[in-house]
């Protein structure tokens, strides 16, 4: 009888520990799926920081009076490479979007530069990137939204405060465009 109990006690003991070591092992493989997402998206904006400056140079060509607008992109992508938490790299990509939303609204008012194969090829590939950023933005808000479930459910939370697991935060850029239309003036 007491071999019994104690097998039964042992036996349960051991279910819960394998139990525990899953949990901890699906919080790793959410955290490292986070940590993934992050990385495809830094990448991204890293090639969206190098397509920028083609882009303005391009347009210098033809709008040299438009200097304010340029050095405006010019200093938020400086600010954006610059970016090193989710906090900071969210408030400078936001920056560098309505500057870029600026460059363009300057870019339709002369159809030289529409017409440019240049300026076409450029405004073409940052238009794919800013789909592919957006596509790794959704890839990495639902990897930290599972991981935040899973961190904050119980009886997972339990494992999570012991393994040191935190909450992460979501890659939100506002999203301007919605939100104003730029006027450029001369």
């Amino acid at each position: 009888m007491i071999i019994t109990v104690l097998g039964v006690f042992l036996l349960l003991i051991l279910l819960l520990a394998f139990y525990g070591i899953a949990i901890y092992n699906k919080l790793v493989r959410l955290r490292n799926m986070v940590r993934e997402g992050f990385s495809s998206i830094d990448v991204m904006l890293k090639k969206r920081h190098d397509l920028i400056p083609n882009l303005v140079e391009t347009v210098k060509g033809y709008a040299t009076h438009e200097r304010a607008t340029l050095d405006s992109v010019t200093q938020a992508r400086a600010k954006a490479m610059g970016a090193n938490t989710m906090q900071e790299k969210e408030a400078a990509e936001t920056e560098l979007s309505n500057a870029m939303m600026r460059l363009n609204a300057v870019a339709e008012q002369y159809p030289n530069l529409k017409a440019d194969a240049n300026f076409r090829e450029l405004q073409g590939e940052l238009s794919n990137l800013e789909g592919d950023i957006e596509k790794a933005r959704r890839y990495y808000n639902g990897t930290v939204r599972d991981y935040n479930i899973t961190v904050e459910s119980f009886p997972s939370s339990i494992v999570a405060n012991m393994g040191n697991f935190q909450k992460e935060q979501f890659f939100e850029l506002e999203n301007t465009a919605e939100r104003a239309t730029p006027k450029v003036q001369f």
